[in-house]
């Protein structure tokens, strides 16, 4: 790649990068996410610095992984002997691209997507935009391989102009980001060990994952000095089984689950209010009853989880949130059941007895805890259920582990046990009360503030990065006690996902994100404004690493 990059200007040395590394698909869960970080590392080993110093590219494979998916790691080093350093690091893997529909076989080509768009007729901005020349279609061409090429670039030049570097530089290119970010996880130990052995001082990180308008016309560019978190809180139902000619005798599961989505999928009233930052209500991920086929017997269990943002809000405090909804749905749902009752007894001329339709509402702990007190001894059947169901999915062995418990409950009484389960992304910020904030803090608007003037672009710095960002696992906020708050409500923590939090927070790097700029991230239409991410991104990012690397405080 070097070759062919070498004599070109930054804008086209991004430009070429981000079209080579769009042009190997690489799919979350599958061998392309392998295929990914090895044209990362060959692309990197081509640049003379490395050639040099082989040793300073390397990968680190991510323990038991099935596919032999690997972080890949590069380090600049400086001649003046500083151990300050700055992390840049991108995520490699992208979404599916079953949406491209009949141009499924152009979706990781795009200069053949840009000829389409340019007489596709569905939508005049698409097409004012591909005829434009100002941006770049593909998938992955927004998230975020344009991302990696802004890094690559930057690396090239600061190992071209070493006398230029005050301090060392540390990318990370990870697999795994679209939805358990495993590949950040492993990679906080090669970070700790980096620090430890090299005496390293981790200045800051700089994620630059794509940002895009937040409203219609919205002029802003944003910079972001922390990543949002997000939990998946899980909700399980256990009603009574019946058959269809006698519905109302049961507690069909899925009016449950039902009424918890109407109450908490798109509410605004369960999102924390944080002055200046975008909040985004939780959103329903999963709903299903758990049939298997078609009968005549209403469900026994239905299942129900969703995405739920945080901002500064704790595990406890989103439990305490949810657990107040299921307690008003299993209210609603009693209430319901028996006007249903009494006005079908009415019709049908039968006596006014009725059978019971309360439920109980635990948490996770709660219902643990009372298992415990009838003798049961529930790590050891969890961590069976674990073991013995080694390839299960995730979320689905979260709910398996839940169902296999509440059969041991002898009162056999319809319930709601409310879960989390994977993933789990700690939130952090820049909280500005330290010396090292303060100085994150000023570079970022000193840099802002002269490219507003040279560019003309207005910028915005937010606290929250609002969508998902592998930035999350690199600083934690949450105290032991509030993560204990997730960790007791999490079935086999340790064995399904354990994010190594005590790690994090001794890392505890600030984490920013100056990111490229389009539309449509996950979307056939999904493009990349060019001018902007290849030549302002990335030269913001140059500016403030120069920045960051010559401070000279306290370490």
């Amino acid at each position: 790649m070097y070759q062919q990059i070498k004599n070109l200007s930054l804008f086209e040395q991004v430009e070429a990068m981000t079209a080579s590394l769009v042009e190997t698909l690489s799919i979350n869960g599958t061998a392309g996410e392998v295929d990914i970080a090895e044209a990362v590392e060959q692309i990197l080993r081509s640049f003379p610095y490395f050639q040099e110093h082989p040793g300073q590219v390397w990968t680190q494979l991510l323990p038991g992984d099935h596919l032999g998916r690997k972080n890949v790691f590069a380090r600049i080093k400086s001649k003046r002997g500083s151990k300050r350093t700055v992390i840049f690091h991108s995520h490699i893997d992208t979404v599916g691209i079953d949406d491209y529909g009949k141009q499924i076989d152009i979706a990781n080509d795009p200069q053949a997507l840009l000829r389409f768009f340019s007489e596709w007729d569905g939508n005049p901005e698409v097409k004012e935009h591909a005829r434009s020349g100002d941006w770049m279609f593909g998938r992955g061409a927004l998230d975020m391989k344009s991302g990696v090429a802004v890094h690559l670039a930057n690396l090239l030049y600061f190992s071209q102009h070493l006398d230029e570097l005050a301090g060392d530089i540390i990318f990370m290119a990870n697999p795994v980001e679209e939805n358990q970010h495993t590949g950040v996880i492993v990679a906080v130990d090669e970070l700790l060990r980096l620090r430890d052995e090299e005496g390293l001082h981790y200045v800051v990180a700089i994620n630059n994952d794509y940002i895009a308008p937040l409203y219609p016309g919205d002029p802003h560019k944003y910079i972001y000095t922390g990543a949002v978190g997000k939990l998946l809180p899980c909700f399980y139902v256990y009603g009574r089984e019946t058959h269809v000619g006698q519905t109302l005798g049961g507690l069909d599961p899925t009016l449950v689950t039902a009424e918890l989505n109407r109450r908490i999928n798109n509410n605004m009233e369960l999102t924390e209010q944080v002055e200046g930052e975008m909040v985004v209500p939780p959103s329903a991920l999963y709903h299903r009853d758990t049939k298997a086929f078609y009968n005549v017997q209403t469900s026994v269990t239905s299942y129900l989880y969703f995405n739920y943002m945080v901002l500064e809000d704790s595990p406890q405090d989103i439990i305490n949130k949810l657990k107040d909804v299921a307690v008003d749905a299993a209210t609603w749902t009693r209430d319901y059941y028996i006007e249903q009752y009494t006005r079908f007894a009415r019709v049908n001329h039968f006596p006014d007895e009725m059978p019971s339709w309360e439920m109980d509402v635990y948490t996770y702990e709660e219902f643990c805890d009372k298992l415990a007190g009838q003798g049961i001894d529930v790590k050891q059947v969890t961590a069976q259920v674990a073991m013995d169901n080694p390839d299960m999915e995730p979320r689905q062995l979260c709910f398996h582990i839940v169902d296999t418990l509440r059969a041991l409950d002898p009162s056999g009484k319809p319930c709601i046990i409310l879960f989390f389960a994977p993933p789990y992304c700690p939130h952090n910020y820049l909280k500005g009360d330290s010396p090292r904030d303060q100085e994150v803090m000023a570079v970022i608007q000193d840099v802002t503030e002269g490219f507003e003037q040279q560019k003309g672009e207005r910028f915005a710095v937010k606290r929250f990065f609002p969508y998902l960002s592998d930035s999350s696992y690199l600083s934690l906020h949450d105290t032991d006690e509030e993560v204990a708050a997730l960790i007791d409500n999490f079935p086999e923590w340790e064995r399904i996902y354990p994010v190594p939090v005590k790690r994090i927070r001794d890392l505890n790097v600030p984490a920013i994100n100056v990111g490229v700029y389009g539309l449509d991230a996950h979307r056939w239409t999904e493009r990349v404004y060019k001018p902007y991410s290849f030549e302002t991104v990335p030269r913001m990012i140059r500016e403030m690493t120069e920045q960051w690397l010559g401070k000279q405080t306290n370490e």
